[in-house]
């Protein structure tokens, strides 16, 4: 095993999750408020001053910029998130140009509203995870956060990753073999850990517990259904 995998799999403090909003139009400023109920530490960033100074009284983060270009959004704070959210449907040029800046920036997910289909698709091949607002309200989305699971990633080529994730609520008090992971989703667990430590002796009858953080190997394809399924689970 290799040092960058041994240091991925050695962290002891789990990693907060924060979040950014860039775009508050109706889909965003719903999914901000609802980030905020969830308690959740998040950035906001819009061009409309006021929309901005409304968001302040639930995030001390909320930032206004002149523009949507690739220095206002580097400075705005926003590479430190974890994952990005942009909210720019109705404005497909800036919607694809932020969503391509923030990749390049090395964000780790990036998920971008598409207005059309074609839109979506073009946000898709850039590397964006896509979301519709006529078919995924913004209190979706936000339960699909919750519920992602994520807290560091390996990629290992372009097919396979690694994931650190907290255990799913919907599987604990299930086993191994039961709870389908490799079955619906083509993910393969190489480690557990607890309160007694890091084991990669996984028992297909082993059942899981509240607190059991996961090391999966698969696919991103894999991992993004599982968060879903977690979030429909989870509403």
């Amino acid at each position: 095993m290799g040092e960058n995998m041994l240091g991925f799999m050695k962290k002891k403090k789990e990693e907060t999750i924060s979040y950014g909003v860039i775009g508050l139009g109706k889909f965003g400023y719903t999914l901000a408020i609802q980030l905020a109920e969830y308690g959740y530490d998040f950035l906001v960033v819009d061009k409309d001053e006021n929309l901005v100074q409304d968001l302040r009284t639930v995030t001390e983060s909320a930032i206004v910029v002149d523009d949507y270009d690739k220095k206002s959004i580097k400075d705005s704070g926003v590479k430190n998130c974890d994952v990005v959210i942009v909210c720019l449907e109705e404005q497909l040029e800036k919607s694809l140009l932020v969503t391509l800046n923030l990749i390049n920036l090395g964000i780790k997910k990036v998920i971008s509203v598409a207005d059309t289909s074609e839109h979506g698709e073009i946000l898709e091949k850039i590397g964006a995870e896509v979301v519709y607002p006529k078919r995924d309200k913004a209190i979706r989305l936000a339960s699909r956060l919750r519920a992602n699971m994520v807290l560091d990633f390996v990629q290992l080529n372009e097919e396979i990753n690694i994931y650190k994730a907290s255990l799913p609520k919907p599987l604990v008090g299930q086993t191994v073999v039961g709870s389908g992971l490799r079955t619906k989703f083509e993910l393969n667990i190489i480690a557990i850990q607890n309160a007694a430590g890091v084991t990669d002796m996984i028992s297909p009858n082993y059942v899981f517990q509240e607190g059991d953080l996961l090391f999966l190997a698969g696919s991103r394809d894999g991992f993004k259904a599982l968060t879903e399924w977690v979030g429909l689970a989870g509403e």
